[in-house]
């Protein structure tokens, strides 16, 4: 059965299982997560015409460029890492601070709802399919394969559609 769900969500908890899969502790995981899907939900908005200017500072670059050491490599994204106060490597919210763990946690969690264990499963499987760099490498394209469909005359921003377990599932054979 399907699951109705916006995309944000799916892409963030995909993110969290890839980053996992890579080695990343679980609350690095999640806050890379939410970096992958927030440069994501940009691309969207500047194709939506709705980006801020904010957005458009960070996108030139103009924070202070971080080294290799300093960044981490996920599903196609450079994102920076900070420290937050207890040592633990979170993305870098944009300001360089550390985006917490906790709320995307939460986020993931009400999106889901109870049907986050078996997604989250679902997804883990797909993903012990491959070694963990290449699943890296092909993983956004395995996103965009099982991502929910949002019918074709819902406009706008967070929309939801239907989030198919059995494509997660039939996903590996998607991509080369």
């Amino acid at each position: 059965m399907a699951i109705k769900v916006n995309r944000a969500p799916v892409l963030t908890l995909w993110a969290t299982v890839v980053a996992e899969r890579l080695g990343h502790p679980p609350e690095t995981a999640l806050s890379l997560a939410k970096a992958v899907a927030g440069t994501a939900a940009r691309a969207k908005a500047k194709r939506l015409g709705i980006d801020e200017e904010s957005d458009k500072a960070r996108d030139r670059g103009d924070a202070a460029p971080a080294t290799p050491k300093d960044t981490a490599q996920l599903l196609g994204r450079k994102i920076r890492l900070v420290h937050d106060k207890d040592g633990m490597v979170l993305a870098d919210d944009g300001n360089g601070k550390s985006a917490p763990a906790k709320p995307v946690e939460a986020y993931i969690a009400k999106a889901f709802g109870d049907r986050l264990a078996e997604v989250r499963k679902a997804m883990e499987a797909l993903a012990a399919r491959f070694e963990p760099e290449e699943l890296n490498r092909v993983g956004f394209r395995l996103y965009e394969h099982f991502r929910p469909e949002v019918p074709p005359d819902v406009k706008g921003w967070g929309a939801k559609g239907l989030l198919d377990l059995e494509k997660i599932r039939s996903a590996r054979g998607q991509v080369g």
